[in-house]
């Protein structure tokens, strides 16, 4: 009879991610009898973890806040979910973009303001349009935004090339950019490196016809910044899911702007988060018990 590995599901036990555990081989207990911790919380309340916990899986993609509260350490393995909701967020990437374009937000607040609307009006056919971060969430959006017709420049750290971008270029060639575009995606992680990497020089350097979204993280746009940058007509639009701080204040003056789209963080809903995270944590218990590599490891010298 094969033995079931000992797997704690905190701090709360999903049915969803209970039932991936269990048809992947593994057993429910409790923290103090576990070798697996599946963590659904945030790093507030994280527990400490017994000698015997080998891995830890995390339910986020960003790692930032349990990297700054010194959680993760070096005496096991631990994943987060980079690329585990990608699809998800592709999709409302896309659906955002797509908004601006065709000012389905301006429609909708201005009725049959046919002729500012009408001339407003852009086509993702012909656009070329940049994935910064393109890991697992650019993957899935490039051919979504090729089968709009669009050309698809992909940045990502190593500039390694990425399936299906029509180029691909290292962060550090993050200057030119800005002015080989016409709308921007932002996908990265949230780290020193990309803080308020949508800037009032980047803003400058974008086309006036360029939309902005931002499915990744709040502190990668200096929101001040693109206020002025929205107000002034420099940037035709942008449509975020994250802010910083979420939710903005009732008094955000984004929130005024006609050409600001703001969405509750609502990409990846946290209502079906379980749902997408279980067959993820299935596989990788699979490879737990098999002695194989697991997906989207991470360690404290990284935010993702």
């Amino acid at each position: 009879m094969t033995t079931r590995v000992p797997v704690a599901v905190e701090p709360i036990r999903d049915e969803h991610v209970v039932a991936a555990v269990e048809e992947a081989g593994g057993e429910i207990v409790g923290l103090d009898g576990a070798r697996v911790l599946v963590w659904l919380g945030d790093p507030d309340g994280f527990p400490a973890l017994p000698d015997a916990v080998e891995w830890v899986a995390l339910k986020t993609a960003g790692i930032e806040g349990f990297v700054n509260a010194g959680v993760l350490d070096d005496k096991r393995t631990w994943t987060n979910a980079s690329g585990f909701y990608a699809e998800n967020v592709a999709e409302h990437a896309l659906a955002l973009l797509l908004t601006g374009l065709r000012q389905i937000h301006t429609s909708i607040r201005d009725h049959w303001d046919k002729e500012p609307i009408d001339t407003a009006v852009r086509t993702l056919r012909g656009a070329t349009v940049a994935i910064v971060g393109a890991g697992g969430i650019g993957a899935s959006l490039t051919p979504r935004l090729k089968a709009g017709g669009a050309r698809v420049l992909a940045v990502n750290r190593s500039g390694r090339p990425v399936e299906g971008a029509d180029e691909t270029l290292p962060s550090s060639r993050m200057d030119e950019v800005w002015r080989r575009t016409d709308h921007v995606v932002l996908a990265a992680p949230s780290t020193p490196e990309t803080h308020h990497l949508i800037n009032a020089e980047s803003l400058a350097a974008l086309p006036a016809h360029c939309w902005i979204v931002n499915v990744a993280r709040g502190p990668l746009v200096d929101q001040q910044a693109l206020y002025w940058a929205l107000r002034g007509g420099e940037i035709a639009g942008a449509a975020l899911d994250v802010t910083d701080p979420e939710p903005p204040a009732a008094d955000d003056p984004l929130w005024s702007l006609p050409n600001c789209i703001i969405t509750p963080h609502i990409a990846n809903p946290s209502s079906g988060l379980t749902r997408e995270l279980a067959p993820w944590v299935a596989e990788n218990l699979r490879r737990f018990v098999a002695g194989e590599e697991l997906i989207s490891t991470v360690s404290a010298d990284r935010d993702y």
